[in-house]
């Protein structure tokens, strides 16, 4: 039950922030239901033994590219005012009751371990399948070339929205 509810968190998670990120009329809420989104996916390789993956998720996605993603809506220029309204209805009530849900799975599992923290670190088992030699070396031999394809494919996204937002700021001048 307690890894069903470790799984379903999260992932309630991830679909929450896609519905943001696809749904949200500003960009920067969408960068930010994004965040959540990646955010959440690094929670569910934790709980997966995947703790390699997560940092590198966490830095690197949710880190670095969101950072270059909120460079470039800055960039483009939000010229819409920030709504001082909850654009989402019950959005307010949203956030409480995942919060709720958040602090009442902690308290659960706190009563069920007794309060020793201990039996979560004995219960893991570190495989040497997960050292950052072996995904690196597989990352860099095997998986070079997409690799390669997803950093191109950022470049070229980056470069498009800025020549758009250029564009876009040049015809205002001359209207």
């Amino acid at each position: 039950m307690v890894e069903f509810l470790l799984f379903l968190v999260p992932a309630s998670l991830v679909l929450i922030g896609a519905l943001i990120v696809i749904f949200a009329q500003n960009p920067v809420h969408n960068a930010m239901g994004l965040v959540l989104t990646l955010i959440s996916l690094a929670i569910i390789y934790i709980t997966l033994n995947a703790t390699f993956v997560a940092m590198v998720q966490m830095l690197v996605y949710a880190g670095a590219v969101m950072t270059l993603f909120l460079f470039v809506i800055m960039m483009i220029g939000v010229d819409k005012k920030e709504q001082s309204k909850e654009s989402i209805k019950g959005q307010t009530l949203l956030v409480s009751g995942v919060l709720l849900v958040l602090i009442s799975l902690l308290i659960y599992v706190a009563i069920n371990s007794n309060f020793t923290w201990d039996l979560w670190f004995e219960a893991v088992q570190f495989d040497i399948e997960g050292t950052p030699q072996l995904i690196a070396g597989t990352l860099f031999t095997a998986w070079i070339l997409p690799f390669e394809i997803i950093s191109i494919l950022l470049i070229v996204a980056t470069t498009a929205a800025i020549a758009l937002a250029y564009d876009t700021k040049k015809r205002k001048q001359h209207v």
